[in-house]
């Protein structure tokens, strides 16, 4: 191919190009970031032939300039974004938390006033729990639980060698709990509240039979640890749910659809930080809770010791004004 064809060819996308280009150099517009890879690209392939063709060291010249301003733009708005994620983790999330303080209060006591109540409620009045759990998964609760098994929280088919298929059943299994949890705040935030209090009352109630039954030390053991993170994603899921539903009860002077997008945006910023908290979780439920050689005593000092890093975690981290934002 010719140069002048080459060059008329894809004059107009090296334009397009440079002038994206500058704006991202100026920091006036950084909505065409997520475009910017694939068009920088593109723009080494026509390098790339303008070299091998032998064209004018002009026109090669130029592309490669404009190779070496494209590869910095492309680097840098890279490293902003992870940047952004480990500000977002360190402080943006315990900040948001801390924010929208009247859902996550009302959320938490919707989840762990209902685990706690029926908690209580089993364990003082054992036969209870076969009106709220079928009688084989009650069975199945203490097989997994059994002191005298060889396992630990898992059926007894599943070895322990399989932690990694645990431990991606487990990710699945408390993301799809908490979508579920936040996703029903559309229902004018009613299937948020109903999620929080059911889920609340179906570990509140297992917990109390196992420790009825005698099997306490190994039921307890086993969720402290993880269950810092995962018991309190499964909170604030429901709080991000329950800030979708008072968007649409109370929008205040916007209409419903205005205050459900600005409700929305926060909403789901909590939800990132839930998945956050459900994948730590996922990872110390398959490599470290269902382990049998740890002695429970120390399972139960990691485990608070993992209560309170979240504790202080949400109420103390991003306070000060160095962090990142």
């Amino acid at each position: 191919m010719k140069q002048s064809l080459f060059e008329s060819r894809h004059k107009a996308e090296w334009e397009r190009f440079t002038l994206a280009l500058e704006r991202l150099e100026r920091g006036k517009d950084t909505s065409q970031v997520a475009e910017f890879p694939k068009a920088y690209r593109r723009l080494c392939q026509h390098l790339a032939l303008a070299q091998e063709r032998g064209y004018s060291s002009f026109l090669v010249d130029s592309l490669q300039q404009l190779v070496l301003r494209g590869h910095q733009q492309l680097y840098r708005h890279r490293s902003q974004l992870g940047a952004n994620v480990l500000g977002f983790i360190l402080a943006g999330f315990p900040r948001l938390v801390r924010t929208e303080w009247r859902f996550v209060l009302a959320a938490g006591l919707l989840f762990f006033g209902s685990l706690i109540g029926f908690g209580l409620l089993v364990y003082l009045y054992p036969e209870l729990v076969y009106n709220l759990i079928p009688a084989d998964q009650v069975r199945e609760m203490q097989s997994m639980y059994d002191p005298a098994a060889g396992h630990l929280g898992r059926s007894a088919e599943r070895a322990a060698s399989e932690d990694w298929v645990m431990f991606g059943y487990y990710i699945m299994h408390n993301i799809g709990i908490a979508f579920q949890t936040f996703a029903s705040g559309l229902l004018l935030g009613v299937g948020s509240a109903f999620f929080l209090f059911y889920n609340g009352l179906i570990i509140g109630t297992v917990a109390g039979h196992l420790s009825e039954i005698g099997y306490g030390q190994t039921f307890w053991s086993f969720v402290i640890g993880h269950g810092a993170f995962e018991l309190t994603a499964i909170a604030l899921a429901g709080a991000a749910g329950l800030k979708l539903g008072w968007a649409l009860i109370a929008p205040g002077r916007l209409t419903r659809g205005e205050a459900l997008r600005h409700s929305a945006r926060q909403s789901v910023l909590l939800i990132c930080g839930v998945m956050l908290f459900l994948l730590i979780a996922a990872f110390i439920e398959a490599y470290w809770s269902s382990r049998t050689g740890v002695t429970p005593q120390t399972k139960y000092l990691v485990g608070a010791g993992l209560w309170l890093c979240v504790a202080v975690y949400l109420l103390f981290a991003g306070r000060t004004r160095h962090a990142p934002e």
